[in-house]
């Protein structure tokens, strides 16, 4: 398949989203909807799905755009610094306070706070955050003076958080009152007629940064990448394909098809047709390389990777005898 320039839906000016699926659209659209309104917004989606991606894209069309985009990751920081990140603190409030420091709400005055995984702040700084989200009005850490704010908040999680709820790990009155524009990113495994454009995208992108030209994806290639699960979503898609540049020494494409093999034994994500028999190849291949050998430094399940045992699973599964690769 030669490589074309990347197509994409872009509505507006969504130009970093790649794809032009009904879903994607269906995420495009709740964009337009809710990006030029004060709504706070709920992205949900499994990790890798570009969440925060979606949450600059509703920055950028709003009438925020000008202002800071100021990103939290809450599953980042650990719960004795939270409250002096986003809300700041005076000069002598804590040990080791020897300067005022703003916190992350003030810096997103007029702005966009984006809370990113919002299911791992710690619960004695929830209501802190309902009441910046009812009054937009604060205190820094020290101080005694309130700190009044403009700030559209969006949050984001992997997490069922309406679970959380129910078991008393998050609070109910936060959930409401964040919960009131969801969006939800759809897996790519749900928009697979995507990634033939993603995968030009992200070709596309590292052959510049690595000084490369690669001209063709395989068809091969490509049906087994559209095929495969991605568990990990599309943040798995560009790093297989960076991997796959980094490998490549010519026109033509490069990649490490035998990954998704060990990704379908890691993961328990089942594999297409197709990519069972580009994994038969490989293995095949392999086999004959070594004469038949398999278990050994220099044996077949050595060089792909493999236990000796999961090697011969394997082989009973693809239907791999020894006619197939002796000579």
């Amino acid at each position: 398949m030669a490589l074309a320039a990347s197509k994409q839906f872009q509505p507006d000016h969504f130009e970093e989203i790649i794809g032009e699926s009904l879903p994607l659209k269906r995420v495009l659209a709740d964009i337009n909807n809710v990006a030029c309104s004060d709504a706070t917004v709920f992205i949900q989606g499994e990790t890798g799905t570009g969440k925060e991606l979606v949450a600059r894209a509703i920055h950028d069309a709003s009438l925020r755009k000008d202002a800071s985009f100021i990103k939290v990751n809450c599953a980042a920081l650990p719960t004795s610094l939270f409250e002096s990140e986003l809300f700041g603190y005076e000069k002598g409030a804590f040990t080791g306070a020897v300067s005022r420091k703003a916190g992350r709400l003030e810096l997103a005055h007029n702005g966009t706070l984006l809370l990113d995984e919002i299911g791992d702040l710690p619960l004695e700084v929830q209501p802190k955050l309902l009441r910046v989200l009812e009054d937009q009005e604060f205190e820094r850490l020290g101080a005694t003076n309130t700190i009044r704010v403009n700030v559209r908040l969006i949050a984001a999680t992997n997490r069922n958080l309406a679970q959380s709820v129910a078991e008393r790990q998050f609070r109910s009155d936060l959930f409401y009152r964040i919960h009131v524009f969801p969006i939800r990113v759809p897996p790519l495994r749900e928009r697979s007629s995507d990634i033939p454009l993603l995968v030009h995208h992200f070709v596309q992108r590292f052959s510049l940064r690595m000084n490369k030209r690669i001209e063709t994806v395989p068809d091969e290639v490509m049906e087994a990448l559209v095929n495969f699960g991605w568990p990990g979503n599309v943040r798995e898609l560009e790093h297989f394909i960076e991997r796959s540049v980094l490998l490549s020494r010519g026109l033509v494409l490069q990649a490490p098809l035998a990954e998704l093999r060990s990704y379908v034994d890691l993961w328990g994500v089942p594999a297409s047709g197709a990519l069972q028999s580009i994994q038969r190849e490989h293995i095949v291949k392999v086999l004959r390389e070594t004469g038949g050998v398999i278990s050994g430094a220099d044996g077949a399940a050595a060089r792909l990777g493999l236990k000796r045992t999961t090697l011969q699973s394997m082989l009973q599964r693809l239907g791999i005898a020894r006619r197939d690769f002796e000579w």
